[in-house]
């Protein structure tokens, strides 16, 4: 599959892809006799892979490692990539108490906001 087909069907730009193959996030692509990018449904699958865990919010450097020993081979790498996810995961649920926080914060800012809103609609209406 050429790159176009790849974006349009991972809804990402051919600059993404492209940008992801060169800083390490996915491995390098086969390319045809014309030297075209030629993906193939493991590519697509790694790339669903990462896009998942970019939008999750985990880091391009712990992305880059974690490819570059899955490139490696299952040999000696299984532990190392185990605790690459296993800390994002705890970065990343550390992120969601945060932001539980934050959204606490904001519905009582919301709700105040309601209670002067009402009060002053009840001022016009008298």
């Amino acid at each position: 599959m050429k790159i176009a087909q790849a974006a349009k069907q991972l809804e990402l730009s051919t600059a993404t892809l492209r940008y992801y193959e060169n800083i390490g996030l996915i491995r390098p692509i086969r390319r045809d006799e014309n030297g075209i990018r030629d993906y193939t449904e493991d590519d697509i699958q790694w790339i669903e892979f990462i896009k998942c865990m970019r939008n999750a919010g985990l880091s391009i450097d712990a992305l880059r490692e974690y490819t570059a020993l899955f490139i490696e081979g299952d040999d000696h790498t299984l532990s190392s990539r185990k605790s690459i996810l296993v800390n994002e995961r705890e970065r990343l649920i550390e992120k969601h108490k945060e932001m539980e926080e934050t959204i606490k914060r904001l519905d009582f800012k919301i709700e105040s906001y309601e209670d002067i809103i009402h009060s002053y609609e009840k001022k016009l209406v008298k």
